[in-house]
């Protein structure tokens, strides 16, 4: 499995996320701008709720641009010890650190894309090939690091 075709893909799905989330922003913004100036003050209320809307996705845009930031940091070069950029095969799947998209498929394989923050990359970090970890009551083996 080639790391760089997971951080190529990682780049490409955050950059279409920040496209969207700026789309929708200037969108939302727009519809802003024509209400204000076609209904007068009795929509405050409409208008403030656009606001929050408009602040909720600057909050989702800027949380995917430090996330995109975040991956020019990955040292591509095989791990012997779990950590940011590692990609861990367990008995239970196969898991690269770097942030949290979910799964994914690459050729026939799946990959679950997870944070450095998460509880199972805590689990992870430091540990090296045939070490086992526990989390939530369940125990996975480290069958490779990459």
């Amino acid at each position: 499995m080639d790391k760089s075709e997971i951080l190529d893909l990682l780049h490409a799905k955050l950059s279409e996320k920040i496209e969207n989330l700026e789309r929708l922003i200037a969108e939302t913004r727009a519809a802003n701008n024509e209400t204000k100036s076609s209904m007068g003050d009795k929509y405050e209320t409409s208008r403030e709720m656009v606001q929050q809307e408009i602040n909720n996705l600057q909050i989702q845009l800027n949380e995917n641009v430090k996330a995109r930031n975040s991956l020019q940091f990955i040292n591509l070069n095989p791990h012997q010890i779990v950590g940011l950029g590692s990609l861990v095969e367990t008995d239970k799947g196969l898991f690269y650190i770097a942030v949290s998209l979910g799964e994914i498929t690459l050729g026939k394989q799946k990959i679950f894309l997870i944070s450095p923050e998460s509880p199972l990359a805590n689990a992870l970090t430091g540990k090296k090939n045939g070490d086992e970890i526990s989390l939530n009551g369940n125990t996975q083996i480290i069958k490779n690091i990459s």
